[in-house]
């Protein structure tokens, strides 16, 4: 593709200058010339992306992460990088949830700077969310103490502040699931005793992301909960911690009156395993519904992953490959 004197390519060009001129979003199908930008094209971009109005900010941020999700070659983070510090709280919110996959630690310190300082809850709670990565990343030790220590810091003290929006302080708890000490089990704790639903419903979903055998009993005790929310975590929470004692409770989810709680309770029969949730999921990978039928389909093949026969996978893998 021929670059401009100025290097940019004559694709963008035309895009942006239509973006000025209309100010209209061009069709999603051009919109994939802001993927992989080199310097001067990102310099262009950050010219261009100022002078447009608020709402065509938001749209085309939107679709830039929708596009993002369905195209893992595309990469826009140099625009979602752009768009944390833009005037419109939409604009910084999508452009946060559109860095999911970023694991450069120098994310940290402006993620860090939004759950501190940005005026919108929203946007702190997408902060707060996002950071939670790199606490994991931090517990993996697949990065350095520091940016996981600041991470972990911000999030206690978003989760603590008396006077925080509680969504904010909800998903930083969420976040901060991923550490076992002592002051995250006293939150989740305290957090599973609030009258706050919301606030439960979080506590219930910290219990399965930590993976603390601790909160088995928590659990499975939602599973029967009046609240489709709370059912749906806590369906999940069983699957991520494996509870197998839960298997004739979320065989029953299987017929909620929620589709989502459904879905997730075949999910967690395939993260648990065992004979019984074997037959459960081979029973639905033959429904006449298609949600639950692909739901099943999905949790066997998480299920023959998870606790497959090894030996009967290597023996397969020895008749086929000629040694």
């Amino acid at each position: 593709m021929r670059k401009t004197v100025t290097g940019v390519n004559d694709s963008l060009e035309f895009v942006l200058e239509r973006l000025l001129q209309t100010g209209k979003k061009p069709d999603r199908a051009s919109l994939w010339c802001l993927s992989n930008l080199n310097t001067e094209e990102a310099e262009r971009v950050r010219d261009v992306w100022a002078q447009l109005p608020p709402d065509l900010r938001a749209e085309a941020a939107s679709w830039l992460v929708k596009m993002a999700e369905a195209d893992f070659t595309l990469d826009f983070s140099q625009i979602f990088w752009m768009g944390m510090r833009d005037e419109d709280e939409r604009v910084r919110e999508t452009a946060i949830e559109g860095l999911w996959e970023e694991e450069d630690v120098r994310l940290v310190p402006r993620l860090a700077q939004c759950l501190r300082e940005d005026k919108s809850a929203s946007v702190r709670a997408a902060a707060a969310r996002s950071l939670g990565r790199f606490v994991l990343l931090g517990e993996l030790e697949r990065i350095r103490s520091g940016p996981r220590q600041m991470a972990y810091e911000v999030l206690v003290e978003a989760h603590q502040a008396q006077d925080e929006d509680i969504e904010v302080q909800r998903r930083a708890l969420e976040s901060l699931a991923y550490v076992g000490d002592e002051t995250v089990v006293r939150s989740i704790t305290a957090c599973y005793g609030s009258s706050v639903e919301k606030m439960r419903i979080s506590a219930v979903f910290a219990m399965g992301r930590s993976a603390d055998t601790r909160w088995e009993q928590e659990v499975q005790r939602e599973l029967y909960s009046t609240n489709p929310e709370m059912r749906y975590e806590a369906a999940r929470a069983c699957g991520e911690l494996q509870v197998s004692e839960a298997v004739s409770m979320l065989e029953e989810l299987t017929e909620d009156t929620d589709a989502e709680v459904q879905q997730t309770a075949i999910w967690a029969l395939g993260q648990i395993g065992g004979d019984r949730a074997r037959h459960i999921l081979e029973h639905y990978c033959t429904v006449e519904d298609e949600a639950l039928r692909s739901a099943a389909d999905a949790a066997v093949r998480e299920f023959e992953f998870l606790h497959g026969d090894l030996e009967e996978v290597f023996a397969n893998l020895s008749e086929e490959i000629p040694w």
